[in-house]
This record gives C-alpha cells, structure tokens and sequence, in this order.
C-alpha cells in the first residue's frame, strides 16, 4: 500500500429554507421528472383498448356533443367559425389547464407511499405532471390542425398567422397556472383532506365561467358580466388560444394583465406553501 492519503472535503448544510424555490435541484432530478412522466403515460393507458388513440378519440366525441348542444340546440354563437373546430380548440386548452390542476391537488395523497421511502425534489412530480398533459395536449393538437387545415382549404377558418409566436406563451401560462393552483390545493389538502373532494366540482363550475362553449363576444361588452369574465385568469388564454388557432377572439389588455399576474402569484405562492408543508406533510397524510 502506498503511503499517500487522499484529502476529503465534507461540507454540511443546513435545510432549505421555506422560501426558497431550489430550482436548481430540480433541474439536476430532470431525469427522475422524464422517468415520471412516462410511468404516468405507461400506467394510464395499460391494458386498454385503443391506448392513446383516447387522447384523439375522447375530445373528438367531447366536441361533437358540444356542437350538438351548444351550437344546434342552443344555438349559441361561434363567431362564424365551424362548431366542430371551436369546441376542439376550447375543449383542449380546457383539458390542459383541467390535467395540470386536478392531477397536482393529488401530489401529497398519490405520492405519499414514495414519499416516506426515499428523497427527492418533491416538486418533480408537479413538474412531470404537467409535462404528461403537454405531451396529451400536443397529441390532441395534431388532431386540431389536422382539421383546422381541412376548413381552412374549404375557407372557412382563418387562423392570425402573425399571432402564432403567441401560442407557445399561452400555453406556458395555462399550463404554469394549473400547476401553481394544484400545488396549492395539494398542500392545503395534507390538512384539510375534504378539499381534494371539490376540486373536481370546482373546476366544472369554472368551466363554464369561462367562455369555453361559447366566445366572450356573446356577452354584452362593458356590461357587469362581462366585466366580471375579465377577471377571470383562464379568459384571457383560452380567447387568446381561439384568435390564433381561428382567428376568432376578443384580446383585452386588462384580462391578460390579470392572467399573468394571477399565473404569477398563484405558481410561486403554491410553490412556497408546497416547500413548507412537505418537510412535515408525512406526518398528517
């Protein structure tokens, strides 16, 4: 054996504090986030039938009774655009914002058991969360184009060329707001468990405060509800979304500031209130 003797450098650290994001080690985990994801994809769709094809069949059927509904017995508005393709494009953003929000409220519930085994960054499950409903939102979204481009050769959808560099912004803030509304939930549900069983009550009734099966245009501008859907966080992106896609729309400035700053406080607050909870959550799941 040689005589020479290798120098170690241990460093200890304290514990994070509450404040702090620590996004830095959730990028070093970005592996462990894609592994989560693709067990997410495996697990949902094993042992079914049609496996992915319900990410094209599901909103395709969706959409359909929403014209029949919507559009032939109410007779609601499309602003001149075909029902099939409104609905898809509003359904789809909607889903989107739905996945991010409902499966995150689940963290701490779904997760638990491998939670109390091993560490990691707890928010790599948000973070693959979200990243499993991008991944069904672009499958759903290939099947729009390809029917956008069908009734655009017909003439009778105009997507905004100009506003396309839009489309991956819009979809970032739904995507950040449903995560930042999930966490949220998540967290406060590691106390209050009967809060998880609202959620999904919560999210149908935003729904249709939200001009989902009919545009914001069917409101009377300047009246109190439709100053009151202009606060609403999820107007701005999904008329926004439905100007790109169909050139059909109405952009307020004040219902997009809102958006963002709601995105904003919502994602960073849930984070915070997610790091803070989870050095203790194991002990009141």
């Amino acid at each position: 054996m040689s005589g020479r003797s290798d120098n170690y450098h241990i460093h200890i650290e304290g514990g994070q504090s509450p404040l702090s994001l620590n996004l830095r080690e959730i990028w070093r985990y970005r592996d462990l986030i894609v592994l989560f994801t693709r067990r997410t994809m495996a697990l949902k769709y094993k042992q079914t039938v049609l496996g992915p094809l319900w990410l094209v069949v599901a909103p395709f059927l969706t959409s359909v009774v929403y014209a029949a509904v919507f559009k032939g017995i109410a007779g609601i508005s499309t602003e001149g655009v075909p029902a099939l393709l409104f609905y898809l494009c509003s359904h789809s953003l909607w889903n989107f914002f739905s996945s991010c929000l409902k499966r995150n409220s689940a963290t701490f519930i779904s997760n638990a058991n491998i939670f109390g085994k091993v560490y990691f960054p707890r928010l790599a499950i948000s973070f693959s969360t979200v990243l499993s409903a991008l991944l069904e939102f672009l499958i759903e979204f290939g099947m729009i184009l390809m029917i956008l481009l069908f009734y655009a050769l017909k003439g009778e959808a105009h997507p905004s060329l100009v506003l396309i560099p839009l489309l991956p912004f819009v979809i970032l803030t739904t995507g950040m707001m449903g995560m930042g509304l999930g966490v949220l939930v998540s967290s406060m549900t590691t106390k209050y468990k009967d809060l998880s069983l609202l959620v999904d009550f919560g999210v149908s009734l935003w729904m249709y405060a939200t001009p989902v099966v009919y545009p914001l245009s069917q409101l009377n501008e300047g009246g109190t509800l439709y100053r009151l859907m202009a606060l609403n966080p999820m107007t701005a992106p999904m008329e926004l979304f439905r100007k790109i896609m169909l050139g059909q729309g109405s952009i307020n400035v004040l219902s997009v500031v809102i958006s963002l700053v709601f995105t904003a406080v919502a994602l960073i607050g849930g984070m915070l209130i997610f790091n803070k909870v989870e050095r203790s959550f194991i002990d009141t799941i």
